[in-house]
């Protein structure tokens, strides 16, 4: 009996060191290495690594949120809001990729809202300010309740060039304080375009841009198209105003028109806007000078060109209008 116990035990200790040793023989595998999220410090703070990549991107954006309450004589009882709200969002996202030949850029800017009420929470319109938005049917006619979605960045930038929808190369910076406010629609906020930049050196830049016509566009009020044996109204001015024209007024007798004010004209795209820039950065400030061609086609062709400085007077010459303007910067 002792006997058997110990060939057992002695074949159980012979397994158990043969188990081991091919235990020890199989490979192991090590622990996939986790790859932090790494700060990026070359193009300033609030960027990182993205993963994987050399590509360093920076997420940034706000949410607002407005309220408005106003009295007016013509909103007294049931003829028209009082009040307006608006949550509005912004995000940014920056990403910036070091290559051979210079940094690669791309930016986005997204606005996002929503908006009811009346026009001082971001809505505008005599029709929408003072009649009913909601009627009996419960139906928005009006467009009091508004969601929303405005891009109004989206560019890339690489070896000097910039294209997309960005800030024109024509304005010293968008939306700037002024003096005088009659720029007959100069500063936009954002445009499509296409641009390339030469750095002279010593802070001198030069810049040459085709861009969008369209966001640069302002009403042009015609005769062409009146109607037969109709008068102008003498009281609003045809071309060149400085303030919002008059509703359309039309006057009849015995159904026929008589009397008419002054129409938008459809206006067509087939030119872009060229615009020149000679810009100087120094420590004790920014200068620029501007020049553009606008082309005003409403059928029959007639082109403006512009200049403007920006440190900072600009003198915009589409066509046959001309305006004074000075900016602060």
């Amino acid at each position: 009996m002792k006997l058997l116990k110990s060939s057992l035990l002695g074949s159980a200790a012979a397994f158990a060191a043969v188990g081991a040793a091919h235990a020890a023989d199989l490979p192991v595998k090590k622990a996939v290495p986790i790859e932090y999220v790494r700060v990026c410090g070359a193009y300033g703070a609030g960027f990182f690594y993205i993963p994987g990549t050399d590509t360093c991107l920076r997420i940034s954006g706000r949410a607002r949120f407005e309220g408005g309450y106003m009295t007016s004589y013509s909103r007294q009882g049931t003829n028209g809001d009082t009040s307006g709200y608006q949550g509005r969002l912004r995000i940014n996202m920056d990403a910036r990729t070091q290559t051979a030949y210079g940094t690669l850029r791309a930016f986005v800017r997204l606005d996002a809202g929503s908006r009811t009420g009346y026009s001082g929470v971001g809505t505008s319109g005599t029709q929408q300010r003072i009649a009913q938005a909601f009627p009996g049917l419960g139906i928005d006619q009006f467009g009091r309740a508004q969601q929303f979605v405005n891009v109004d960045k989206a560019f890339i930038q690489f070896a000097g060039m910039t294209a997309g929808r960005a800030s024109s190369f024509f304005d010293f910076y968008a939306h700037d304080f002024e003096i005088i406010g009659n720029t007959l629609g100069s500063d936009v906020a954002s445009t499509n375009l296409l641009a390339y930049t030469a750095t002279l050196g010593n802070g001198l830049s030069a810049t040459i841009s085709v861009e969008d016509p369209v966001f640069r566009r302002s009403p042009i009020f015609s005769q062409t198209n009146n109607p037969a044996g109709a008068t102008v109204n003498a009281t609003i001015q045809n071309f060149a105003q400085t303030a919002a024209p008059a509703e359309v007024f039309i006057g009849y007798t015995g159904g026929v028109p008589t009397r008419y004010s002054f129409v938008d004209a459809i206006q067509r795209t087939r030119m872009p806007d060229f615009v020149g820039a000679l810009r100087l950065d120094q420590a004790w400030g920014s200068a620029q000078l501007s020049a553009a061609v606008h082309e005003l086609n409403v059928g029959n062709v007639q082109n403006g060109a512009g200049t403007g400085t920006g440190s900072n007077i600009s003198i915009p010459t589409p066509a046959t209008r001309t305006a004074g303007r000075c900016r602060a910067a």
